[in-house]
C-alpha cells in the first residue's frame, strides 16, 4: 500500500457510463434502489480481526482518505470500501478498498481515485467499458450444461437437522434455530459472473444485488444502513412460495400475513433488532405491522426500521458488528442457535448469511444480510438456502421452502 496515498474525486456526466454493468464486468459491485457503486482494481485490502476489529478497519480507511486529497467535485471522505464477511462472527474478514471508484448516487455520478491519477482512472473505466460492450450486456451465459447436487441428501437434511432442530426448540435448549442446505453446480466451462449478475439485477430490481471477490447474490434484505445520524434496517422473517396464478399467489400472500407461525418468526426478529439498536441511538423504532415483500420466486414478511444515532454516531461497521446475526438467519437466543448451527450443520457457511455491503471514511453505509448468494470459483458454484425452525415448523414444509428460495441463484446461474 502506498504510505502516501492521493484520493482524488470527479463528477462526471450522469448517464454517460452503465455503473452497474461496469461493475459487475470488474467483479466488485453494489445495487440498491438508486444508488450503484461500482470498483475497478485493488488498492489495498483492509483485514478485519472479528470480533473487535470493526473499529479499527473503519480507522484505517478513514486514514487512508486522511492524507492530501484534491478534489473536483467531491470529496475524500467519500473514498469507499467493499466487505463481504463470514457468517461466522468469529472468522477474519476484510475490505477491499478499489483503485477506482464510480459512485451513481440518486442521479449524481462520481469517479473516486486513491493512488492513480484521474486520467489514469478515466482510461482504466473507458477499458472496462469497451470491454462490456464488446461481449454484450445479458450475453448469455458460457455454460452450456450444469449438474446441480445437494451437499447432504434432501430427505436425509429434513429429517437429520430440520426435525433434529424442531425437536431440540421442543426440548426448550433454544427458541429458534435458523438452518441452511448448500447445493455445489457444477458447469462444463467457467461460469459468466457478469451474466449471472445481470440477470439477478433484471429478476430482483428491489433488491440489494452485489458482487465482492467471487460472491454474488440479490439479498432482499437490509441489515442496516448508515447515512450520518440516521440509521434504518428492513428486517425479513417469514416466508411462503409464490404461485403463477394469480388468485393463488395473492391468498399464498395473505396467508403469509396471517400467519402465526411466520408472525411469531418476524416478531422475534424484530424486537432483538430493536434491542440490539437502541444502546447506539437516541431515537429507533419499527413500523407497528408487518407488510408482505414480493419477489419473484417467494413473499417475505418485513418491517421498516428507522432510528437517530447518539452523538457521536456509531459507524456502519459498528451497527454490523452489533447486528449480526440477527434471528433471521442465526436464531434466538443468539449463542444457544448458534451453537445447534454448528453441531446439525454439516459444512461452514463460508460468507453466505453474512454482512455485505459497502462503507465510506466517513462511516456511512449499506450492510446486507447476504441470502440469495453463491460462491462462484471457476465453474463451481455454491449456494445456499435457509428457514427459520421454530416449536411449530413442519420439515416438510421448511425443505419446500429451501427449494422455493434456492430458484433465485439457479435461475440465474441456468440461464
Amino acid at each position: 500500500m502506498n504510505s502516501q496515498p492521493t484520493v482524488l474525486v470527479d463528477a462526471i456526466e450522469p448517464g454517460s457510463i452503465d455503473v452497474f454493468a461496469l461493475g459487475a464486468a470488474a467483479g466488485l459491485v453494489w445495487k440498491r434502489h438508486r444508488r450503484t457503486i461500482a470498483g475497478l482494481g485493488e488498492y489495498c485490502r483492509l483485514p478485519i480481526d472479528r470480533p473487535a476489529g470493526f473499529a479499527s478497519a473503519q480507522r484505517r480507511l478513514a486514514a487512508i482518505a486522511g492524507h492530501e486529497a484534491v478534489e473536483k467535485g467531491g470529496d475524500a471522505g467519500r473514498l469507499v470500501a467493499f466487505g463481504a464477511l463470514p457468517f461466522d462472527r468469529q472468522a477474519a474478514g476484510e475490505l477491499i478498498v478499489p483503485e477506482v471508484a464510480v459512485v451513481d448516487d440518486h442521479g449524481e455520478v462520481s469517479v473516486i481515485a486513491v493512488g492513480c491519477s484521474i486520467d489514469d482512472a478515466h482510461r482504466a473505466i473507458a477499458l472496462t467499458s469497451d470491454a462490456v460492450t464488446s461481449v454484450g450486456v445479458g450475453a448469455p451465459s458460457s455454460s452450456r450444461s450444469q449438474q446441480v447436487e445437494s451437499v447432504i441428501d434432501p430427505q436425509i437434511w429434513r429429517d437429520e437437522v430440520v426435525a433434529v432442530a424442531r425437536n431440540r426448540i421442543v426440548d426448550g435448549a433454544v427458541a429458534k434455530v435458523v438452518v441452511a442446505r448448500e447445493l455445489r453446480v457444477e458447469a462444463d466451462r467457467p461460469i459468466d459472473v457478469h451474466g449471472v449478475l445481470d440477470r439477478l439485477h433484471e429478476t430482483f430490481p428491489t433488491a440489494c444485488v452485489f458482487g465482492v471477490d467471487g460472491f454474488i447474490g440479490a439479498s432482499p434484505e437490509l441489515l442496516v444502513a448508515r447515512f450520518g445520524d440516521e440509521v434504518h434496517a428492513h428486517p425479513l422473517a417469514g416466508t411462503m412460495p409464490r404461485s403463477t396464478v394469480p388468485a393463488d399467489d395473492e391468498r399464498l400472500a395473505v396467508s403469509l400475513l396471517n400467519s402465526t407461525k411466520n408472525r411469531g418468526e418476524h416478531q422475534i426478529t424484530i424486537a432483538w433488532l430493536l434491542q440490539k439498536l437502541l444502546p447506539f441511538c437516541s431515537f429507533v423504532d419499527a413500523e407497528p405491522e408487518p407488510s408482505v415483500m414480493s419477489l419473484a420466486n417467494v413473499h417475505h414478511l418485513g418491517t421498516l426500521v428507522r432510528g437517530q444515532l447518539s452523538r457521536p454516531p456509531a459507524s456502519i461497521l459498528e451497527l454490523v458488528a452489533a447486528l449480526h446475526p440477527t434471528p433471521a438467519v442465526g436464531g434466538n437466543p443468539q449463542a444457544e442457535a448458534l451453537d445447534q448451527i454448528a453441531a446439525l450443520e454439516p459444512g461452514d457457511r463460508g460468507r453466505y448469511a453474512g454482512p455485505v455491503g459497502w462503507l465510506d471514511a466517513r462511516g456511512n453505509g449499506e450492510f446486507a444480510v447476504a441470502i440469495r448468494s453463491g460462491e462462484i470459483d471457476g465453474a463451481t458454484a455454491r449456494v445456499w438456502a435457509g428457514v427459520g425452525v421454530v416449536a411449530d415448523s413442519d420439515p416438510a414444509a421448511e425443505l419446500a421452502e429451501t427449494d422455493a428460495k434456492f430458484q433465485a441463484m439457479l435461475g440465474a446461474l441456468s440461464s
